[in-house]
């Protein structure tokens, strides 16, 4: 009598979409311990300053310092940019200052908690969130400062104001969507965050920051315009100035990608991060 055979075979448990909805559910069911740590993280950061919460916009400040300095001594030669030299520079390094920022939470964020993650099991998906809300109270303090700063060189508020607050929120959700493919590779190789570090320096410069983008066609000026980072800080200055939305369509193509890319980098910040920390405390 020959008896049944049953094979056994390891389950395949890393559905896409399966992943994809239990992230988004820890995301969720995760921020009331996000916003615990996101208040432990900012009054730590504070704490033992004695500038306090001027840090916040003390770096942006100095590099628009800079450039207003070179720009008033002759030194370095601005283009026309439609608007008061001052005001685009600031608004330019504040919003870059965000996204930079922004980019660099996730990774900052993940490596900080590196001691819990090999001791309590809780959902790495606060960690994320926690991230955005320290880095959405740290841009409300910048915010403000250039508020202060149009009213000083006499720009008038205007109602594309309104909108600004979405044009940031896609500015950091496009930063969010990089650090989530840097992390993972940036906590197995330290080496990872000084390049990403050094590049955005670069990078900066291939954007409309502290400079227009050329008005003659040539190399300078498709390297602006295929950058993703300049329509978004293009848009969020149109709507500060209340100058007309020439790269909206732009910027609203690198939110529709940045969709799907969001998805995707969710997933594999999710399967990676366990493996990544179990072999770090090993």
């Amino acid at each position: 009598m020959s008896l049944p055979i049953k094979v056994y075979q390891r389950e395949n448990n890393h559905n896409l979409f399966k992943l994809l909805k239990e992230s988004l559910s820890d995301m969720g069911s995760s921020f009331f311990l996000a916003k615990q740590l996101a208040t432990r993280d900012i009054k730590a950061q504070y704490r033992q300053s004695y500038l306090g919460i001027l840090w916040a916009f003390i770096t942006p400040l100095a590099i628009g310092l800079v450039w207003i300095f070179l720009n008033k001594s002759g030194t370095v030669a601005i283009s026309d940019t439609g608007m008061p030299y001052p005001v685009f520079v600031f608004t330019g390094t504040i919003i870059w200052s965000i996204i930079v920022e922004s980019i660099n939470s996730p990774i900052t964020t993940t490596n900080g908690a590196r001691g819990i993650l090999s001791k309590i099991n809780f959902p790495k998906e606060a960690l994320l969130v926690s991230g955005v809300l320290k880095l959405l109270f740290n841009s409300i303090i910048k915010i403000v400062l250039l508020l202060a700063f149009l009213l000083f060189f006499g720009v008038s508020y205007q109602w594309s104001l309104l909108y600004f607050p979405f044009i940031l929120v896609g500015g950091v959700f496009f930063g969010t969507v990089c650090g989530l493919f840097i992390t993972p590779i940036g906590m197995l190789y330290s080496d990872v965050a000084r390049i990403i570090s050094l590049g955005l320096r670069f990078v900066m410069y291939a954007a409309p920051v502290v400079y227009a983008v050329p008005k003659e066609i040539g190399f300078f000026r498709n390297v602006m315009m295929w950058n993703p980072i300049t329509p978004i800080i293009t848009t969020a200055r149109d709507t500060i100035v209340g100058a007309e939305f020439t790269m909206l369509p732009y910027f609203l193509i690198v939110l529709a990608v940045c969709i799907p890319l969001f998805m995707l980098g969710l997933v594999f910040y999710r399967v990676s991060i366990p493996i990544i920390v179990e072999r770090l405390s090993a």
